[in-house]
């Protein structure tokens, strides 16, 4: 398994794209913010440009743990957990927390992607991936997560764009 030395976000596709050594490896469906992209603090949007892992949290949590305020609850979430907490934004099984790399764009101010706490994170399996329905954050099915998280080292480069990517939407995985 190969360490991802680049992850790209492609807003239009709903996909992350991840790369070692320049060659797409894996690429995997997201969902990205319902409001779109944007940069501003309170906007609920997803920030573009480039960013890096900041914080890697929750090594060696089950699967679909549930974080809130990036700790454990000791929640595993269930249907039954859901029906609980109806309109809950669900942070599940891993955060890979995101730092903005441009000052005044993504960085610093009212736009500060790392205190907005956007985030890669899990979500419930039956929240639809492909489609922007987040509040801000990149969710990810748990399972796709569980495999991209010991991958993804602190400081690993995280492109988030709106364009399209044709050329890696079908290309074959190295």
């Amino acid at each position: 398994m190969r360490t991802l030395d680049l992850l790209h976000i492609s807003l239009a596709d709903q996909r992350l794209y991840g790369f070692a050594d320049g060659q797409l490896v894996l690429r995997l469906p997201v969902s990205t913010a319902l409001n779109g992209p944007g940069e501003r603090n309170g906007s609920g949007c997803t920030p573009r440009g480039r960013h890096q892992v900041r914080a890697r949290i929750g090594e060696g949590l089950p699967l679909g743990a549930v974080l809130r305020g990036r700790r454990w609850t000791g929640e595993v979430w269930t249907p039954e957990l859901h029906a609980q907490h109806p309109g809950r934004d669900w942070i599940l099984t891993r955060i890979l927390w995101l730092s903005g790399c441009e000052p005044g764009r993504n960085r610093l101010g009212e736009v500060d992607t790392f205190r907005r706490y956007i985030y890669l994170h899990g979500t419930p399996d039956t929240e639809p991936l492909g489609v922007p329905l987040s509040h801000g954050c990149i969710r990810l099915r748990n399972a796709d997560l569980l495999e991209l998280f010991p991958r993804v080292p602190v400081h690993c480069p995280v492109n988030i764009e709106e364009a399209p990517c044709p050329q890696w939407l079908t290309a074959p995985l190295a």
